[in-house]
């Protein structure tokens, strides 16, 4: 069983269709690619209420991780920390390791700009404001410090918005305990092509194939039409190493590519990159 997550998502500018919620995207594919399954995305608009409520449902199905982006910096909407506080029945409180990160940051942006210094105002210190028993994890793109917490058995972990700031901290404070959770295990995915075979037609075929290859998933994306049908056939499993995930998935291919050619269609095999491979 693969260790589980849950994605929040939050932010108006998600909800009106201002920006698209490509954090989401990314962090999925990359949970996924290192052996980890995403139970759940859940977008939320600005409003600390609404925030608590989405990470309270969250945590009581008892993912291993919920991850958060968005509303961590200094202005009066960014309201993740004090959702995250609610949620857990806490408080929130002037972090002073978290003080000295965004500290050492406007240290180094005045020396970038040429200023003698750049003041710690309220907006900036707020971004030092986090739940009691948090701890504040460095940003190396940007000023706003992750937070993480542990909650039960359900790590949470709180990352900015902004793309790149949260590349930056997924890789270099979330990599490491991720991989220490899901331990040797290595995912494994590639995918078949096929023309000239209905979807409903696939539909039995596929079933088939997984009863007979339970480890191996298998979902089909229709690329076609009903008079001109194209597939991609997309396969994936999760093994205790890469070698056994590769066997798994290309022994499924083999019987899968067997029943579209006796159905009369043909076959394009094709392999995406997984981590690991």
């Amino acid at each position: 069983m693969s260790e589980r997550v849950e994605i929040v998502s939050i932010g108006n500018e998600l909800l009106i269709g201002k920006t698209l919620n490509t954090n989401s995207h990314w962090l999925a594919r990359s949970l996924v690619s290192l052996g980890l399954s995403v139970d759940r995305i859940t977008v939320v608009r600005d409003n600390v209420a609404e925030i608590a409520e989405a990470l309270r449902e969250a945590m009581q199905r008892s993912p291993n991780f919920i991850i958060t982006t968005g509303g961590l910096g200094p202005t009066f909407d960014d309201m993740t920390l004090s959702g995250l506080a609610q949620a857990l029945n806490s408080c929130l409180q002037l972090n002073k390791k978290a003080l000295k990160m965004i500290q050492e940051k406007y240290v180094e942006i005045a020396s970038e700009l040429g200023c003698e210094t750049l003041e710690l105002t309220p907006p900036r210190e707020k971004m030092a404001v986090i739940p009691e028993g948090a701890e504040p994890l460095p940003n190396p793109v940007g000023t706003a410090p992750a937070v993480t917490i542990k909650w039960k058995t359900v790590t949470i972990f709180a990352l900015p918005g902004v793309p790149q700031e949260m590349k930056a901290i997924f890789e270099d404070s979330l990599l490491d305990p991720l991989r220490k959770a899901i331990g040797d295990r290595a995912r494994f995915e590639a995918s078949l092509h096929v023309s000239g075979v209905m979807e409903s037609e696939m539909a039995p075929l596929i079933e088939e194939v997984m009863h007979a290859n339970p480890l191996v998933y298998i979902k089909s994306h229709p690329k076609g039409s009903e008079n001109n049908p194209v597939l991609e056939l997309h396969l994936s499993t999760t093994a205790k190493n890469i070698a056994t995930a590769k066997t798994l998935v290309g022994r499924t291919l083999v019987q899968l590519s067997a029943v579209v050619e006796g159905a009369g269609g043909k076959t394009r095999t094709g392999t995406i990159p997984s981590a690991g491979s």
